[in-house]
């Protein structure tokens, strides 16, 4: 769990730099993937089938 929070902000303080560099405010959207895609993989972690997985962790039944 600490490698992946290293890793986020990591990824965080390298877009910061990177979008104030080249000017893109795109790649300010780098952590939102980042932790959307930390989500995926974390979902995919869990035994049961991927959408049974879903609707238990955000109650949408």
């Amino acid at each position: 769990m600490m490698t992946a929070l290293i890793l986020f902000w990591v990824v965080m303080l390298g877009s910061l730099a990177a979008a104030w560099k080249m000017k893109k405010p795109a790649l300010l959207l780098m952590p939102f993937l980042a932790i959307g895609t930390y989500m995926v993989i974390e979902i995919a972690k869990v035994p049961l089938p991927f959408w049974e997985t879903v609707q238990l962790i955000f109650g949408l039944q």
